[in-house]
């Protein structure tokens, strides 16, 4: 049984209720000191099982629609990253890329072959350092859901207006973070939503430390130029951008440089595309899955 290989990579292991019958719950030792929680349901000999990646501040449980709705054809996983929900927080290694070699690790312990990654907002960055790092031979698929891949710190001089707002806004999440979170999640998801779900983003959030969270936003989207990642892209590619993105341009423009892309774009929806629109969503990505072979 995969959950006794799995076991071994593991500290804890059940099963979760709320989540729906068949969502496993489990401790993966990613690095020394360093365990992330980490969710998966669905039959798990299954190809190319789906790998969903979370934004900043946020946890597995933001995917909890998607998850659902494709656990009954496919392997899904989900997980919080270091310093985020139910993971370890620790003041190394916030960045893209040693979240890229986490995941290389969670993949590896938890014998996911050939996933599809689906990465979100600041996922976006952590798969461009996994192509830099490591290639994508192994990738079945990548989907990049309404961010673009980072210039790094080129964006301060390309758009220093952006910069300076973003500069900002680190100051109201470091003076009171659950009135920023709150802020934020009000912005990014645009559809009235089930009592409780934004609270639980919040709280989720609210495990992050402000000084970490800054660090992250800042390796995030001033540290690195990962643009080389786009060529290294050798599998497919799916774009899903937001209509209404500040970026929307900037990611369409990134999906014409990459070969065997698509660009799909969701309207009336903000940057939480898959929480505004869940049922469009899932349609785009079953239509890449299906293209991808196996279960759609």
């Amino acid at each position: 049984m995969h959950s006794i290989r799995l076991a071994a990579a593991c500290l804890l292991a059940l099963s979760l209720p709320a989540w729906g019958a068949g969502m496993v719950e489990a401790r993966v030792v990613v690095a020394p000191g360093v365990v992330l929680r980490m969710i998966e349901a669905g039959p798990k000999d299954t190809s190319a099982p789906i790998v969903f990646i979370p934004g900043w501040s946020t946890g597995a449980d933001i995917w909890r629609g998607q998850m659902k709705r494709l656990a009954t054809r496919r392997r899904v996983i989900s997980f919080d990253p270091r310093s985020q929900g139910a993971s370890t927080v620790t003041t190394r290694g916030n960045t893209p890329e040693q979240r890229a070699a986490d995941l290389h690790t969670l993949l590896m312990k938890g014998h996911v072959d050939r996933p599809v990654l689906v990465a979100w907002s600041q996922a976006v960055q952590d798969v461009a350092a996994y192509a830099l790092r490591y290639g994508t031979k192994d990738i079945s698929g990548i989907v990049l859901v309404d961010a673009p891949v980072a210039s790094g710190a080129n964006a301060i001089a390309e758009q220093p207006k952006r910069s300076a707002d973003q500069f900002r806004l680190f100051g109201i999440y470091q003076s009171d973070q659950e009135v920023y979170l709150r802020g934020m999640f009000g912005a990014i998801i645009s559809k009235p939503q089930p009592p409780g779900v934004v609270d639980r983003a919040v709280a989720t959030g609210m495990k992050t430390p402000p000084s970490i969270g800054v660090a992250m936003l800042v390796s995030d989207m001033f540290g690195p130029d990962r643009r080389g990642a786009l060529a290294k892209l050798a599998c497919p590619v799916l774009f899903i951008a937001a209509a209404r993105s500040q970026e929307l341009d900037l990611q369409k423009a990134q999906a014409e440089e990459v070969d065997n892309a698509q660009f799909v774009r969701i309207d009336d929806a903000a940057h939480a595309v898959f929480v505004d629109q869940p049922d469009r969503f899932a349609l785009v990505l079953r239509a890449f899955l299906k293209g991808l072979g196996g279960p759609a």
